[in-house]
């Protein structure tokens, strides 16, 4: 297979594996948290990328660049550096770096080793093979055991690495992003020994960009190639190499640029509107909406937290057949689960130890999970019949022309009744339309585009489009309206999270300053009047 081809599949298969292993405990988040609806498995391990959701790699440009072919929601902002604390070194550690040259640093952190006295031993072995004198960090798995330093090898404790790595010669560790930035950014050519996850990547990057070896696979590691590495790491190229990417990250600041990406990212165009506009619809900041509850021209009870973006999360469906299937087979599922939950959750009930420190009976643990049983199979069969098997076959005929290269019309999002009905009369005035008159038109088009082929393809086409359109628009004339008044009904439940957030907000109005000037608060009154009218 092509590099290419499969470096760009490798993504997808990561999301999806990614999927495997949380999709549950997210949906389980989502549902019981946040009272959001579960992501359906064909949506949920792209849907940051389906959802155009931009975020930003922490990441210097200088070592990966963005690619061409990354969209406009995607940043690269640099790593994010933390200045260098105040450190004052202990007298034996300042005493081996002034007597000689400097050291090498090797060392892997919170990495939990089998054997660390063999470990040990290559790292000594290797550096007295390449004429290096060494910092030897402890970390977790006590490299060096009770070993006392000497005048080639020290044996260290606890250290910043701000403050080390600007007195060293190269750094060999276990490839974690901050401490590879943290080499990079003070000029120190570096060796990496990766044990799991993004450690080899950052190995690859730092060898691709000229400042240290291949990395070095720990189940691999012997005094050969660790020495190689070390005399590597001390040749003038790999200096060379390494003062270039210190040059360009110095010159990067990556919480700048991440608060940047943040705000630039940020919806601001949207249109506010007076009660003079007819949808009464003002947009406040903080410090002005404080300024008016101060002045006692508004009421807080007259305000809520504003959405300006919304990510409605639809599962796409192809065809009706599929569609039904898995809609079928969902309501299926969750009735199944609700049914279970009559006889699970009275045992977890009883064993669980309320705050109080008693335990609720079984009796009343069954009565109450006989109840929410009953509730969750009655919610599945009714939104079930009435809201998602009509919605996939609607959903599942307007996309059948899809299959065969036709756009298909967006109607908009259902959000609550209005818009469902809104979305409900014209799929069924267009699909009706649609349907009738494309026996005629698509054949008369395929002719005049392709001859006899096009004529005898628009035939087929124009057929199927008469099953397809007017059995979306029969079947959306009940879905989308219901689907509609579900999302309604919804809306005006007691949302914790919703909740939360509103507080959030409310709260955040007593923080900050103490206050707007005298001049200021003038002109957030008067403005807020003249938009008022």
């Amino acid at each position: 297979m092509d590099p290419r081809a499969s470096n760009y599949l490798s993504y997808g298969v990561v999301d999806l594996m990614t999927w495997q292993g949380l999709g549950d405990v997210i949906n389980a988040w989502r549902v019981k948290d946040l009272h959001l609806d579960p992501l359906a498995a064909a949506v949920g391990p792209d849907i940051v990328g389906l959802m155009k959701v931009p975020y930003t790699y922490c990441w210097s440009p200088a070592l990966v660049p963005k690619p061409s072919d990354w969209g406009e929601s995607i940043d690269i902002c640099g790593f994010f550096m933390r200045d260098e604390p105040s450190f004052t070194p202990p007298q034996d550690l300042a005493d081996f770096l002034a007597r000689g040259p400097p050291p090498v640093y090797i060392g892997f952190g919170s990495i939990v080793i089998d054997d660390p006295t063999a470990l040990t031993n290559i790292i000594k072995e290797s550096c007295r093979a390449a004429g290096a004198r060494v910092i030897i960090s402890r970390g977790w798995s006590k490299l060096g055991g009770n070993d006392p330093s000497t005048d080639s090898v020290f044996y260290l404790g606890d250290c910043p690495h701000e403050w080390l790595f600007k007195r060293v010669a190269a750094v060999v560790h276990h490839g974690g992003a901050g401490t590879t930035a943290c080499g990079l950014v003070n000029g120190r050519p570096t060796t990496i020994v990766p044990f799991f996850g993004d450690q080899p990547f950052w190995g690859s990057v730092v060898a691709s960009n000229g400042a240290g070896p291949s990395p070095i696979a720990y189940k691999s590691i012997s005094v050969d190639k660790l020495s190689s590495a070390i005399k590597f790491c001390l040749s003038p190229e790999a200096q060379a190499a390494a003062n270039r990417i210190a040059t360009q990250m110095r010159q990067e600041s990556g919480v700048n640029t991440a608060v940047e990406s943040f705000h630039r990212h940020l919806p601001w165009l949207y249109v506010a509107r007076s009660k003079k506009g007819g949808k009464g619809h003002i947009r406040l900041s903080n410090a002005a909406l404080k300024v008016l509850l101060e002045a006692k021209k508004v009421k807080l009870t007259d305000f809520e937290p504003l959405r300006p973006k919304e990510y409605l999360i639809e599962n796409e469906r192809w065809d009706p057949v599929t569609a039904g299937a898995s809609s079928v087979l969902g309501t299926m599922t969750d009735f199944t689960s609700a049914l279970g939950g009559a006889f699970i959750d009275p045992f977890k009930d009883v064993k669980r130890v309320r705050p109080d420190g008693t335990r609720r009976s079984a009796g009343t643990a069954t009565a109450v999970a006989s109840g929410k049983a009953l509730q969750g199979m009655t919610t599945a069969v009714v939104k079930g019949s009435l809201v998602d098997v009509p919605l996939a076959f609607a959903e599942g005929f307007r996309n059948t022309p899809r299959l065969y290269g036709e756009k298909v019309q967006d109607y908009g999002p259902v959000t609550d009744w209005k818009s469902g009905s809104t979305v409900a009369a014209k799929n069924f005035g267009v699909g009706f339309y649609e349907g009738l008159t494309d026996i005629v038109t698509k054949p008369m088009k395929g002719a005049k585009e392709e001859g006899t082929l096009g004529f005898f393809k628009g035939v087929g086409k124009g057929s199927l489009n008469m099953v397809a359109k007017p059995g979306s628009a029969m079947f959306g004339l009940l879905a989308y309206p219901a689907q509609g008044v579900y999302k309604s009904v919804q809306s005006m439940k007691t949302n914790k999270a919703r909740d939360a957030v509103a507080a959030g907000r409310v709260e955040s109005l007593s923080e900050g300053d103490a206050g707007s000037s005298q001049q200021d608060a003038c002109q957030v009154v008067r403005r807020f009047q003249e938009i008022i009218g």
